[in-house]
C-alpha cells in the first residue's frame, strides 16, 4: 500500500523578518537551563543598537514572584530595595548578543521577609540620578523613589505595558 502523508511533503521554510519564533525558542532553552523558582530577565541586543526584553519564569516562579511583590509593596519597599535585593541574588550570563539575568526567587523572598533594605548611599545615588534627569528634561524632580519594580508577572507585565 502506498500513499502520501504530510511527512512525505517537502518542508518549505519561508524567510521572515520576525525574530519572535527564534527568540521564543531561545527563551525556552534558557528556561531549561535554570532551576525552578527562577525569574529570567532576557535582553536580546539587536544589530541596530536596539534591544528586546523578554521576561520568563521557571516552574513555580510566577506565583512565588507575585507573592514576593505583594509582600514588598506591603512593606513599602521601593526601586532602590529592588535593585539591592536583586543584585544579591542575580546570576548574569551572556550568549552572544543575549544577556540573561537569572534571579533565584527563594532567597529574594527571604530578604523581603527579613526586611532587607538598600543602603542609604545607594538610595541617595538613585535619587540624585532622578533629580538630574528631571532637571535635564525640564521636569519637576520627584521626591520619592520609584516603586518596587517586581519579580512576578502581575507587576512586571504591568510595568512593561505601562
Amino acid at each position: 500500500m502506498t500513499g502520501t502523508s504530510t511527512l512525505d511533503a517537502p518542508l518549505i521554510v519561508a524567510p521572515s523578518s520576525d525574530p519572535t519564533p527564534v527568540q521564543r525558542a531561545v527563551v525556552d532553552s534558557l528556561l531549561d537551563d535554570h532551576p525552578p523558582e527562577t525569574f529570567l530577565w532576557i535582553v536580546f541586543h539587536r544589530a541596530d543598537g536596539g534591544a528586546r526584553i523578554w521576561y520568563a519564569w521557571t516552574a513555580g516562579g510566577q506565583p512565588l514572584g507575585d507573592r514576593i511583590d505583594q509582600l514588598a509593596l506591603g512593606a513599602g519597599l521601593d526601586a532602590s530595595d529592588w535593585l539591592h535585593i536583586g543584585d544579591r541574588h542575580a546570576a548574569h550570563s551572556e550568549r552572544g548578543r543575549i544577556r540573561v539575568q537569572a534571579y533565584a526567587l527563594r532567597p529574594v523572598l527571604a530578604d523581603v521577609q527579613a526586611g532587607e533594605r538598600s543602603p542609604e548611599d545607594r538610595r541617595e545615588g538613585i535619587r540624585r540620578i532622578i533629580r538630574t534627569a528631571a532637571t535635564m528634561t525640564g521636569q519637576t524632580p520627584r521626591t520619592l523613589a520609584p516603586t518596587w519594580l517586581g519579580f512576578g508577572p502581575v507587576l512586571v507585565n504591568r510595568k512593561a505595558s505601562a
